[in-house]
């Protein structure tokens, strides 16, 4: 991602924030975990509730937080709809569409500064944790968001971390390929996707992905 673009609303785009330096700041379950919850939260305007305070409720513990959720912030506006999601141990992939002024700029100020605040009190760390504020690229076709998926859902297969995207369970791959709702991305009104299809799109691609990642490697050393 070599540029930002103007976030207007109505428009999708996909934004990636990494760690400073290449550190690695999701080192456990619990920490991917916190966060894609926090992805959740945060799409919300205007909570009535902090995070932390959700998070770790006994009505959570309970119900789940995605019922949880879905009680609490039913008569929510959002500030965006959250289209897909990959979460790698130094960075993240969001495919966001912003449907309020400014709605993906306090989104992203939200969900990295909470977990910022989390990392660095869990590890007795001050300072930045992110590299930038984030960047963006808007999205210009349903063709261009289409290959978008495919390419975040197969960044852990890329990256050598599991053989299937299926078996990397901090990214929407396995909601897109499920007939159950198994999580929080809504993606219905933008993308046709018969998951069997879906599921044959990204697997075509994986070999290809993970070589050219290689190529690049090689080519920069």
């Amino acid at each position: 991602m070599k540029r930002k673009e103007v976030l207007k609303t109505g428009d999708t785009h996909h934004v990636m924030n990494k760690s400073i330096a290449g550190y690695k700041i999701f080192n456990s379950e619990s920490d991917f975990d916190r966060f894609i919850k926090s992805l959740q939260f945060y799409s919300f305007d205007q909570n009535k509730i902090r995070f932390s305070q959700l998070f770790n409720s006994t009505v959570v513990q309970n119900y789940g937080f995605k019922q949880t959720m879905e009680k609490r912030m039913k008569d929510e506006e959002k500030l965006v709809q959250v289209i897909a999601y990959c979460v790698m141990p130094t960075h993240f992939h969001l495919i966001l569409k912003q449907l309020k002024e400014e709605g993906i700029s306090n989104y992203m100020k939200d969900v990295s500064n909470s977990h910022s605040h989390y990392f660095n009190n869990k590890n007795n760390r001050k300072g930045t944790l992110w590299e930038s504020r984030f960047e963006n690229v808007r999205v210009k076709t349903d063709e261009q968001l289409l290959h978008l998926t495919r390419y975040i859902h197969l960044n852990p297969t890329t990256a050598g971390l599991v053989e299937d995207p299926e078996d990397w369970i901090y990214s929407s791959y396995n909601e897109y390929i499920s007939q159950e709702e198994t999580g929080f991305c809504s993606y219905e009104n933008i993308l046709d996707i018969k998951p069997k299809k879906y599921k044959e799109f990204v697997d075509a691609r994986k070999d290809y992905q993970r070589n050219l990642s290689k190529i690049k490697r090689i080519t920069l050393e």
